[in-house]
């Protein structure tokens, strides 16, 4: 049967999906190994893959509004579970802990040159996924670690180096409440626990959808909710932003069905949010660009009391 064209904000049938965790991949130098959830639906070929990394203290068992709803529209979702993660226990002092910036994008790394440990874990998968179409998304901390594959750079506090750690397997990106400059926009909190948290966008030219809530008051800048739209307005061409009305820091609650950390829980935003970035990420690993197309439209302007959508 022919898929009908996707109408305005809506998106194809889902498909079950069946989803494997824990896979485990080696990871020298890590001080544990890697372990990952991978998502996929039980029907389809050439499926693109997301790499989804979760915000700071999360796990693979995050983000569930999400990663099963790109599943179950045709894509395989592979979560790492970083070292930061609560379910790691790692201490404060652990010497790991200036690097964990670094070590999540290692863990990103690691996944994409483990596609074939992966697949193989999830029966019925192997032959289905399409290494050519890969795209990284993050929320929070993690939209940071998905803009390093797409060219962001970041002033490492422990080398004192600026490297490009990017990664040409990665074709497009979405970056969730991703945070803003560092320096003077931090606030004296951020400036001394995150060091790290100094992003040059200048080199991030991979396309992108950045996510932002026009009530993200971040209590680490001082800048205001404007600061989570800098991904958009600060990196080179080829980018689009999706501001959501009303949307604080979980925008609606994607983090989690039931998580505690959502403080503007409503789930027409968290629908509005898997059906946009599923129309973008369609759309910019080449499966199809109509419904991308009905979302621009519809949201293009301010004509929408929900969100706001502009492209450069």
């Amino acid at each position: 049967m022919t898929e009908p064209a996707p109408t305005p904000l809506s998106a194809p049938a889902p498909t079950p999906v069946v989803s494997v965790k824990p896979v485990v991949l080696e990871a020298p130098g890590r001080g544990e190994d890697l372990r990952v959830r991978v998502s996929a639906p039980v029907t389809g070929t050439g499926l693109p893959i997301v790499v989804l990394s979760h915000g700071f203290g999360s796990s693979f068992d995050g983000y569930g509004p999400l990663a099963d709803f790109w599943a179950a529209h045709g894509f395989v979702v592979i979560q790492p579970t970083h070292l930061d993660s609560r379910t790691v226990g790692l201490a404060q002092d652990d010497p790991r802990t200036p690097r964990l910036w670094r070590f999540r994008v290692e863990d990103m790394k690691c996944v994409l040159d483990g596609l074939d440990v992966l697949e193989a874990a999830v029966p019925g998968l192997v032959g289905r996924a399409d290494r050519s179409r890969i795209a990284a998304a993050g929320h929070s901390f993690g939209g940071q670690t998905a803009g390093n594959l797409l060219g962001l750079r970041v002033l490492d506090p422990v080398s004192g180096r600026e490297e490009d750690l990017s990664d040409a397997r990665i074709k497009a990106g979405v970056l969730l409440a991703t945070a803003g400059k560092g320096g003077a926009d931090l606030t004296p909190f951020a400036a001394e626990h995150f060091p790290f948290m100094n992003p040059d966008f200048g080199h991030m030219t991979t396309p992108a959808l950045v996510v932002a809530g026009d009530r993200d008051d971040s209590p680490l800048s001082v800048r205001g909710p404007e600061w989570l739209a800098d991904p958009y307005f600060l990196s080179p061409g080829g980018k689009s932003l999706l501001t959501l009305f009303g949307a604080e820091h979980s925008l609606g609650g994607i983090a989690g069905y039931e998580a505690r950390e959502t403080t503007d829980e409503n789930p027409e935003r968290v629908a509005l949010v898997q059906r946009v970035t599923l129309a973008y990420l369609r759309d910019a690993l080449g499966v199809e660009a109509t419904g991308w197309a009905a979302v621009r439209e519809e949201l293009a302007h301010g004509a929408s009391e929900s969100g706001r959508i502009e492209s450069r």
